[in-house]
């Protein structure tokens, strides 16, 4: 079965991830007593985007931090929104390394990969509020050339390879120069966009510009600091209604039910934590297409494996299914799906009249780290096709 979880690159960050799930890609748990696997055919021909996140979390990044976790949604409501030339819509796969922070392992550069590259959104989320600051050293050529040697980037030549490196160090610093990674990543059709916090120029001066310029990414300059702004509308009480609506569709399944399901609600939270217009762009993107949860969700499961309810075993069943026939395992499973569509076609509905209210009170200048990386994902995936509904 095409799964949202990804095989962690290497075993000292696989304990760093998280603890007691197996990530197998394309694959997902079904029999906790016998691990065996429910197995579908992965999607023929798949475009995907894929973001590699390197956040500076030495004690100066506070600021970043907030606004990765404050602006994580609306990034993925607009690469819900892609394209590809034939009109497919690619998969998106972020993953997420911290650097500079002085509690990580100085024998590897101060650098720890959070989590290799994953489809599934709330355990980005988790990661992205999971980091803390401290001082450090910054190195970024090191951290890039980590990425590029311990992710998956595939082969596809239609790809969208892409890394944002965030920071306020000068760029040269560490034993690995940024050229020799940019040379690396060329090499792998990894375009790198550098991400200077602080004052253009200076990041000009020290590299930063330089360092996105080897293999044609962007260099922008932001205000770490500046608090993200998020624009109530009059219909954000109705699409968090619905939101709460959308959670009981969920039919969890197996050994990562309780912990998704639990894992679910806090990242509901966390988006709350921002106030409700954050929570609102949450709940939007539950309602697209990029936020499935095949590996714990029977109705998502379903659409992935026809035979997934045949192999399951009656202790994996959630306990409103248990004494059930497969004909009336399916049959509530259908039911579910059908709320889940109509709920998800009320928030598009409801969503698009919020875009319309808050597009006419957005300042272009508020969010400038959300907007960075936006523009130049649309500015590079233009090179290979990609293009955005309107």
């Amino acid at each position: 079965m095409k799964t949202l979880l990804l095989l962690a690159a290497t075993l000292g960050t696989l304990t760093n991830s998280i603890a007691g799930e197996l990530k197998v890609e394309n694959y997902a748990f079904a029999k906790a007593e016998t691990s065996s696997l429910h197995i579908s055919t992965p999607k023929p021909d798949a475009n995907t985007i894929k973001v590699a996140l390197l956040l500076d979390t030495s004690n100066s990044m506070d600021g970043l931090i907030d606004q990765a976790r404050a602006q994580l949604w609306e990034l993925v409501n607009e690469l819900a929104l892609a394209k590809c030339g034939n009109d497919s819509q690619p998969d998106l796969k972020i993953a997420l390394y911290e650097y500079g922070n002085d509690r990580l392992n100085a024998r590897e550069g101060y650098i720890r990969m959070v989590s290799a590259f994953s489809t599934d959104l709330d355990e980005i989320s988790k990661n992205l509020f999971s980091l803390t600051t401290n001082g450090g050293n910054e190195y970024c050529g090191n951290v890039i050339q980590t990425s590029l040697n311990q992710l998956d980037w595939g082969k596809n030549a239609n790809d969208l390879n892409l890394i944002f490196i965030a920071g306020n160090e000068p760029f040269d610093q560490g034993p690995i120069t940024y050229e020799s990674a940019a040379s690396n990543a060329c090499g792998k059709d990894v375009t790198i966009n550098t991400i200077f916090c602080g004052d253009y120029n200076q990041g000009v001066k020290t590299h930063w510009k330089d360092g996105a310029a080897l293999t044609k990414g962007d260099y922008i300059a932001i205000n770490s600091d500046r608090t993200t702004v998020h624009i109530p509308s009059p219909y954000d009480d109705e699409i968090l209604h619905k939101n709460a609506a959308l959670n009981k569709t969920y039919v969890g399944y197996g050994n990562l039910a309780s912990s998704k399901m639990a894992l679910q609600s806090s990242q509901d939270s966390n988006a709350e934590a921002y106030g409700s217009a954050n929570a609102v762009k949450r709940a939007v993107s539950k309602s697209s297409r990029l936020y499935k949860n095949s590996s714990w969700d029977l109705v998502d499961a379903l659409d992935d494996n026809e035979e997934i309810v045949e192999e399951l075993e009656v202790s994996e069943l959630p306990k409103e299914l248990k004494g059930k026939n497969e004909k009336e395992i399916k049959a509530y499973i259908a039911q579910k799906k059908k709320e889940r569509k109509k709920i998800q076609e009320e928030i598009a509905t409801l969503n698009k009249k919020r875009q319309s209210y808050v597009a006419a009170k957005t300042n272009k200048k508020d969010n400038e780290l959300r907007n960075a990386l936006i523009e130049a994902i649309k500015k590079q995936g233009k090179v290979k096709d990609y293009h955005w509904e309107e």
